[in-house]
């Protein structure tokens, strides 16, 4: 199985390939669009600024080639934030890919950015099979992507928002599985069986 990783400005594309690694993948970190659409499965990870990634993503024609991929993409983090439509992260346009805002947290009494273990519930997709409702995963975020229709599991942080999307061939988590021990793994190994 070939399994690529996008390469853009944006951090923990590493300790991705190093969790696929550990499930015995050997993925290819790469930013060449035509290794992208060669590959059967696609992640797309990110730590970072949206504006500044959306803005490498655009020169380098990764936007298009993100939005033309027919097999299986997982966003992670920062990665799903940027299949939404926008974010208030610097006023950005994101790629459209789920028609959602990422918004940022805004409380007086939690701590931003929403760090550390927190539990998902409302489990709807194919990445969640034999994980129970209520695990607690691994979250580190300033800015929350909304809840709908294309929400498949959900967490509270002050308020409830989407922990992941999904849309035709795209998934996407917004807490990081490379971090999740075993619930991260199975996560993981789920979505390269879809």
């Amino acid at each position: 199985m070939r399994v690529a990783i996008v390469k853009y400005n944006a951090g923990n594309t590493a300790s991705v390939a190093n969790a696929l690694v550990r499930l015995g993948v050997e993925p290819v970190v790469t930013d060449d669009a035509d290794d992208l659409r060669a590959a059967d499965k696609v992640i797309f990870p990110g730590v970072g600024e949206a504006s500044t990634a959306m803005k490498y993503l655009r020169e380098r024609g990764l936007d298009e080639v993100i939005l033309s991929l027919t097999q299986p993409v997982l966003g992670i983090c920062l990665g799903m934030q940027l299949m939404c439509e926008t974010s208030q992260e610097n006023d950005t346009e994101c790629l459209g890919i789920v028609p959602y805002r990422v918004c940022r947290f805004e409380f007086d009494t939690l701590k931003i950015p929403h760090t550390g273990w927190n539990r998902i519930t409302e489990l709807n997709s194919p990445l969640f099979e034999g994980v129970a409702d209520g695990e607690r995963v691994y979250f580190v975020h300033g800015y929350y992507v909304e809840t709908g229709d294309s929400t498949t599991a959900t967490c509270e942080y002050g308020q409830k928002f989407s922990a992941a999307i999904g849309r035709d061939n795209f998934h996407a988590i917004q807490f990081h599985p490379e971090k999740s021990g075993a619930v991260g793994e199975r996560i993981l190994t789920n979505f390269l069986k879809i």
